[in-house]
């Protein structure tokens, strides 16, 4: 039994973190139609422009930035 971990650049702020690759918040990208990931970070100063906005918040799933068991990859 393994686990994975996802690394890549955050669609907001650039830097490289790990995700589990299933759960992270995600956005499609204006440039290129897929789907590119969030940092925590990004996630949080979204929250506070979106509560400005009335908007309701985005609320990463528990695991969203944990590994994620293998058996769990499609």
């Amino acid at each position: 039994m393994g686990y994975a971990l996802a690394h890549g650049a955050c669609f907001g702020c650039g830097r490289i973190f790990g995700f589990n690759p299933l759960r992270v918040p995600s956005i499609t990208s204006p440039k290129t139609g897929t789907r590119e990931p969030i940092c925590q970070a990004c996630v949080t100063r979204a929250n506070i422009t979106r509560a400005t906005n009335g908007l309701a918040p985005i609320i990463p799933l528990p695991d969203a930035y944990d590994p994620i068991d293998e058996s769990e990859l499609p």
